[in-house]
């Protein structure tokens, strides 16, 4: 009697631990609101919210969730009154604009990479950005036209979502560029997708740019499969979300990943040698300049 009450005791201790979470998100006309991104703060745990606004997350009761996505106001709340999240839209103050003829004549693709193998790399719930800088040569050809992203996906039609940020005093990714969100959709197989982006007018700014991409942790992305670990044989389910970005392994002086509800950054920490550049694994994504 006295172990099946210890079992009990630590059963229960168990599922206080961590539960999943589940709720909907919506705008303040309560209208469901898709694609939101949801992390528990500090902690690489995330999810998206489906187009319906619904969302499910693994989570401690003593977490906080964070929901933030373009156009509205970030909104960090305890995961035990994450059942129905209400966000307030915000309202963009964009800059002047300045009429520019367009000739369209010339095309500058940057971005390649003397390492050209590309690696299928599950990114898990994050987002990672690749670093352009600006050059002088980019004066002629200062409009970024299309952008590339190479992927593998085994379902079609899966969604990803695309961003693009400034660069912040601090060099970190920054404002985001456009004003609503840009989801497109990958084919299956090994392909390189490329995205014509002329009607957003984006230049390559002077202090350079990030693009980068978000996995959406959706249904429709999702294959679940079963696998028995070969030790305890015990049965599991495996869930892949897709589509799986292409990375270069490359060197680079710094590197950015969004986790927790946060920026990263990971740079050499090599105080004998701080010039020295580290080796990370870098999106494969080009961008196409046009005059």
């Amino acid at each position: 009697m006295k172990y099946k009450r210890v079992y009990l005791i630590l059963f229960l201790i168990s599922i206080s631990i961590s539960a999943q979470i589940k709720g909907i998100v919506v705008d303040e006309n309560n209208k469901p609101l898709p694609y939101v991104n949801i992390w528990v703060e500090n902690e690489n745990i995330g999810t998206t919210s489906e187009e319906n606004g619904t969302f499910s997350i693994e989570a401690k009761s003593s977490n906080n969730l964070i929901f933030s996505t373009l156009g509205f106001e970030k909104k960090t709340i305890k995961s035990s009154e994450a059942k129905y999240v209400n966000l307030k839209s915000i309202t963009f103050q964009l800059d002047e604009v300045v009429i520019e003829k367009r000739f369209g004549t010339k095309e500058k693709e940057i971005g390649k990479t003397k390492n050209e193998i590309c690696t299928a790399l599950d990114n898990g719930p994050r987002i990672e950005v690749k670093y352009f800088p600006y050059y002088p040569e980019y004066k002629r050809t200062k409009y970024i036209k299309k952008v590339t992203v190479f992927t593998d996906s085994k379902i079609d039609d899966a969604s990803i979502r695309i961003h693009f940020y400034s660069v912040d005093p601090n060099g970190f990714p920054g404002q985001e560029l456009l004003d609503k969100d840009y989801i497109v959709t990958i084919k299956k197989g090994v392909n390189k997708h490329i995205f014509d982006i002329s009607e957003f007018d984006l230049k390559i700014q002077k202090n350079g740019v990030f693009v980068g991409f978000e996995k959406l942790m959706i249904e429709k992305n999702k294959i679940e499969k079963i696998t028995t670990d070969v030790t305890t044989h015990v049965m599991q389910v495996q869930k892949s979300y897709y589509p799986f970005i292409l990375y270069n392994y490359v060197e680079r002086d710094f590197s950015y990943s969004f986790t927790g509800g946060k920026w990263n950054r990971k740079s050499n920490i090599d105080i004998s040698n701080p010039s020295k550049k580290i080796g990370v694994y870098e999106p494969a994504i080009n961008l196409i300049l046009t005059n």
